[in-house]
């Protein structure tokens, strides 16, 4: 697939699927490409648009810092390349963040979307954590960067389990063998637009159908901010797993992908 001009940088995308679009925005560190096992069930009906973020795949990763409504601009770009009036937005963590802004700063080019994990605002754990995720990157391995998100993402169960375990083991393989690893500076860039994301005080002017969903085990980013998020906007509808962290579109998969892909079509 190609790659196009926005906002000042070359942002490459895939795309599978027909019907109405539906924009799939990933979280921090993380490819367009994560968005696959989701994508093979949602492309039944949409055209799934899968693209790389600001700072990691094979999108431009210029010196930071970046910025939420930086990021949502650049899907903007993409959109007008695409010639997409209208689109629904699918956003998990970082990429919740970037739905909001582009709700807030693009309205009319949002119908719908759906927020996972997400957050209005940090608290000084979460800039904690973040800060934390910047400090190893320059310090380890990625395979053992990688153990560390795999205990802020998966929730108790997950580890127990003998085939999540060995799932966790292939993901830090996978990372090891990695042969285009996220960047330093692009990691500092997009932890710097997590941190720097503030909507608190405008979540009031979202009028696009939301539905926020997560996980009520979720370490890295807590219910309460799933929470703020949902009572935030109007009208936004809030489902939380139980026992799930926050990687429960993996760990809840069986029912997370349908559940979506019928939100998806009634909004």
């Amino acid at each position: 697939m190609p790659t196009i001009p926005t906002n000042g940088i070359q942002l490459y995308y895939d795309e599978c699927g027909t019907g109405d679009p539906v924009l799939l925005i990933m979280g921090i560190t993380a490819p367009g490409s994560a968005w696959e096992l989701h994508a093979k069930c949602w492309q039944q009906r949409f055209r799934c648009l899968l693209p790389d973020n600001r700072g990691v795949g094979l999108t431009d990763k210029p010196p930071g810092p970046y910025s939420s409504a930086m990021m949502a601009d650049d899907f903007a770009g993409l959109l007008d390349a695409l010639d997409l009036a209208r689109v629904r937005v699918v956003g998990c963590s970082m990429g919740s963040i970037i739905a909001q802004q582009l709700a807030l700063r693009h309205p009319d080019r949002v119908q719908s979307m759906v927020l996972m994990c997400p957050w209005a605002r940090c608290d000084a754990y979460a800039r904690g954590v973040f800060d934390h995720i910047k400090t190893i990157k320059a310090r380890l391995r990625p395979e053992e960067f990688m153990i560390y998100i795999q205990l802020l993402i998966f929730s108790k169960p997950t580890w127990d389990l003998s085939q999540g375990l060995t799932d966790l083991l292939d993901g830090r393989r996978q990372a090891a063998e990695n042969a285009q690893p996220q960047p330093l500076h692009a990691l500092e860039a997009q932890a710097a637009a997590c941190t720097g994301h503030d909507t608190f005080a405008e979540l009031g002017r979202i009028r696009c159908p939301t539905l926020v969903i997560g996980g009520d085990a979720d370490i890295f980013t807590p219910r309460w901010m799933a929470g703020e998020v949902a009572g935030g906007i109007p009208g936004a509808e809030l489902h939380l797993y139980p026992g799930a962290g926050h990687a429960f579109h993996w760990e809840r998969i069986d029912d997370f992908n349908p559940r979506v892909l019928e939100w998806l079509a009634a909004h």
